[in-house]
């Protein structure tokens, strides 16, 4: 059976690095993204530039010799923007935000889209969504939840119109997952606080959202496209 390549997208640290690994250890070759390359299988690119999701596609279909057959939509941003900040600064938040978190995952997603229906072959879509698409966030994570809310309503739209072609899109909501990326934020929620609103008393390890976005990416049957996979320990139950 040929080699399946994937393109994760945030793959240097945190869950995309976790997804990164498990789909090396299941025999997937994985092109990497970062904002700054750590070895030879990343590609370099800050997603706030409005160019960077096209030139990571044809770098990983350079690298891949034009074969791409998993797309994981994981990079995010999350940042607060108060409501006291100036005009200017909540809007220039909230425009990174939107696109780090759901533009150049929709630019990603129709590049890859648009390949497989020409090549009239299968492909795998896995966005890494949040519990924010669905719950809400914080008063200053505004930008977040909606980008988030985006990503789901983008994934079930992608599910829908594509899987008559052989397009598969699943989606995953975590809640607070020990990242670097939540890191600030569950420090200034105060911790014991903040888990006190998650029944199962602990945030997600990393790992456990990789294991699903393996599941979706190799094993989850095609019946299953369109879902949205919770993981926030029952803290948001739909």
């Amino acid at each position: 059976m040929p080699l399946l390549t994937a393109l994760v997208t945030g793959s240097s640290r945190g869950i995309g690095a976790a997804i990164a690994q498990r789909l090396r250890a299941r025999g997937v070759a994985v092109i990497g993204h970062a904002r700054t390359a750590t070895d030879a299988d990343t590609i370099a690119a800050d997603l706030t530039d409005p160019t960077a999701a096209a030139r990571i596609w044809d770098q990983a279909l350079e690298r891949s010799g034009a074969k791409i057959d998993l797309l994981v939509n994981n990079a995010g941003l999350f940042e607060a923007n108060p409501l006291a900040l100036s005009d200017i600064e909540w809007l220039d938040n909230w425009e990174d935000t939107l696109r780090i978190n759901l533009t150049a995952a929709a630019e990603l997603s129709r590049f890859a889209v648009k390949a497989w229906l020409a090549d009239d072959r299968p492909g795998r879509i896995v966005h890494v969504a949040s519990r924010a698409g669905y719950r809400g966030d914080s008063p200053d994570h505004w930008h977040y939840a909606a980008a988030k809310g985006g990503m789901i309503a983008m994934h079930k739209t992608i599910a829908r119109q594509y899987a008559a072609n052989g397009v598969m899109s699943y989606a995953i909501c975590p809640g607070f997952t020990d990242t670097a990326m939540a890191e600030d934020y569950l420090s200034s929620r105060g911790g014991p606080g903040l888990l006190a609103d998650i029944p199962l008393g602990r945030v997600a390890a990393p790992d456990e959202i990789a294991a699903i976005a393996e599941f979706c990416a190799l094993d989850a049957p095609e019946s299953m496209t369109g879902a949205v996979i919770d993981a926030n320990g029952a803290s948001y139950v739909r």
